[in-house]
């Protein structure tokens, strides 16, 4: 009688499966390979990771740009003469190009830490090079139309430096797994070695990192200087239309302290606001003057443009997305909104006690107005009857006209020293946020110079110039920063200094502890007594050529040795101890 025993017991592998399966294709227990990658499969996890990384720093962009979302638009409309929200499409597609590329990232992680082969699916391929290639494209675009931009990715860490900080501490150590095992679980080599220094090194270099932080916010909170008052920037253009009456309402109803306007002169001298060069973006004058659409702005005279809407474009296009949350009656007055005058802007100004700031843009050379623009702009103050003294002047040139106006507070857009600033008699500065470093605020500050800092829309950009001792911020979104009572975060020195070192120290223990476990394991292993038989294995992988490609089903070909240890024919033997792959028992079998 022959007693009947199963030969091969197979453990199930549902996560190898899913791993190998979506990776690589390799739903099949024949198809995975514990071989070593071939370097074409290096190269491809290569321009993963490069992708990965990429898109890392894209999405980042993208992230701490939304300040600046409104001047991309009005760059993009300035090349194309359209106006249109580009940036959701470019959100969108980064969305899932970094979540795809992320979750074929992990999957290949899985892969080395299970010690699977590598063997990207050709579709994968496709898609990681379409990603890389579009996401090169986009970066060489927002080079050629936005370069300045750049600027933010530096200006961001002063905020986020701290916490990007704890997370790359984290992935490093996490890594550790993955170095211990390829670098203690192999034969040695000099490209081993290589890997295990190059690691070491980016560990210290995180460790010490900090030293090289500039963070505003890492400050004693005693020493917090007062909320910085925020400037409506055209009113408040996310909630109603840019540089009208109804904007500059609603900004001081969200608490701005005051106004900020773009003044253009008519060809018969009338001081209005217009922050475009044509009246195409923000008024109906297609509809009214279509064949003067693409004419300055500045030709136009004053009853002209009165005849033009300049609230209808708003509710048209929704460029914030906020036309939605209107009443009726705001929708009414909007659709109703005409080109705004400077001495209107200037009369409520003055009827709600703030100040106003003017961005003047001369006339060109040859318009009438040329020579007398700031007699008219001083005309419109004066008629307003607002008080000189609560009226800043950003772009009076040539220098040779600040003479003139001496009752204004004169302020520069552009960066000076402090005795450039005297020598122009200018006592303030209206900065870019990416000019306005925490070093330079502090010596304008203890020079007695007011600094103002723009577009200041988010709450984490405010938060760091109001930890700087920024006095004012001039904002497309005052509805925002309302929201805003305090930095969003500020610890001490002495906190954040805890912080680091227990973290690093954390940090180094894990891994000591990670490759100690990994170098125990080892030694065990190879301890074991699976030395005393002898099994040849043979395993078959889907990129080992075969002579016959018909071939769909597993072969195992099993040469059991001579067994020296005396183990009997109930024994079991485990094929592949370390990871599990298939367990086979010897019975009795019939002679």
């Amino acid at each position: 009688m022959v007693k009947h025993q199963p030969l091969q017991v197979y453990e199930k592998q549902i996560f190898v499966s899913f791993v190998t399966g979506i990776y690589g294709c390799r739903w099949k227990r024949y198809q995975r390979c514990q071989d070593d990658s071939s370097r074409w499969e290096c190269t491809w996890f290569v321009i993963l990771c490069s992708s990965f990384f990429l898109l890392l720093f894209w999405a980042y962009f993208w992230l701490v740009a939304q300040n600046d979302f409104n001047e991309f638009n009005w760059s993009v409309y300035n090349r194309t003469g359209e106006w249109r929200d580009e940036t959701i499409p470019i959100l969108a597609s980064t969305t899932v190009g970094f979540s795809y590329v992320t979750f074929l990232m992990i999957l290949a992680l899985f892969h080395i830490s299970l010690g699977q082969q590598l063997n990207l699916y050709w579709v994968h391929k496709i898609g990681v090079l379409a990603t890389l290639l579009t996401t090169i494209s986009g970066v060489v675009s927002v080079d050629d139309i936005w370069a300045d931009e750049w600027d933010i990715v530096l200006v961001s860490l002063q905020a986020t430096a701290p916490f990007l900080h704890i997370g790359a501490l984290a992935t490093v150590t996490a890594i550790s797994w993955l170095v211990a095992g390829y670098v203690v679980r192999r034969e040695r080599s000099s490209f081993q070695m290589m890997v295990l220094v190059v690691y070491i090194i980016i560990v210290l270099a995180l460790y010490l990192l900090p030293l090289m932080f500039t963070c505003p916010c890492i400050m004693d909170r005693h020493s917090l200087k007062p909320r910085p008052d925020v400037i409506g920037r055209r009113g408040a253009p996310m909630l109603a239309p840019e540089n009208t009456m109804v904007s500059f309402n609603r900004a001081l109803q969200q608490g701005a302290a005051s106004l900020e306007a773009d003044v253009t002169i008519s060809v018969d001298g009338v001081p209005f606001l217009m922050r475009d060069r044509t009246l195409r973006r923000t008024t109906d004058i297609m509809k009214v003057f279509p064949s003067r659409k693409y004419e300055d702005a500045s030709f136009f005279n004053w009853t002209e443009l009165r005849s033009l809407n300049a609230g209808q474009w708003f509710l048209e296009t929704d460029p914030y997305w906020t036309v939605g949350s209107l009443t009726s009656r705001d929708r009414s007055r909007i659709g109703n909104q005409t080109v705004c005058s400077l001495v209107e802007m200037l009369r409520l100004a003055a009827r709600a006690n703030s100040t106003a700031v003017l961005n003047i843009r001369k006339p060109p050379p040859d318009h009438p107005r040329s020579r007398s623009w700031f007699m008219d702009t001083l005309w419109a103050v004066q008629k307003a009857g607002i008080s000189q003294k609560r009226v800043r002047t950003v772009t009076w040139t040539p220098d040779t006209d600040r003479g003139r106006v001496r009752g204004f507070q004169q302020s520069s857009s552009e960066k000076l020293s402090v005795e450039e600033m005297r020598q122009r008699g200018i006592t303030s500065l209206t900065l870019h946020y990416s000019q306005a470093s925490h070093k330079d605020i502090q010596e304008y500050l203890a020079n007695n110079v007011s600094v103002t800092v723009y577009p200041v829309n988010e709450p984490w950009l405010y938060s760091i110039l109001w930890c700087s001792g920024v006095p004012s911020v001039s904002s497309d979104a005052p509805q925002v920063l309302r929201k805003v009572p305090y930095p969003i975060w500020l610890m001490s020195q002495n906190a954040y200094d805890f912080i680091w070192i227990t973290s690093d120290l954390v940090s180094l223990a894990i891994i000591i502890v990670i490759f100690a476990f990994q170098n125990y394991h080892m030694i065990r292993w190879r301890m074991s007594g699976i030395q005393n038989y002898n099994p040849e294995q043979i395993m078959l992988s889907a990129v080992v050529p075969r002579p016959n490609r018909d071939v769909n089903t597993m072969k195992e070909k099993l040469i059991f040795s001579e067994i020296n240890n005396g183990l009997g024919s109930s024994d079991e033997i485990s094929l592949y101890p370390e990871n599990g792959y298939a367990r086979y028992s010897h019975a009795d079998f019939g002679r």
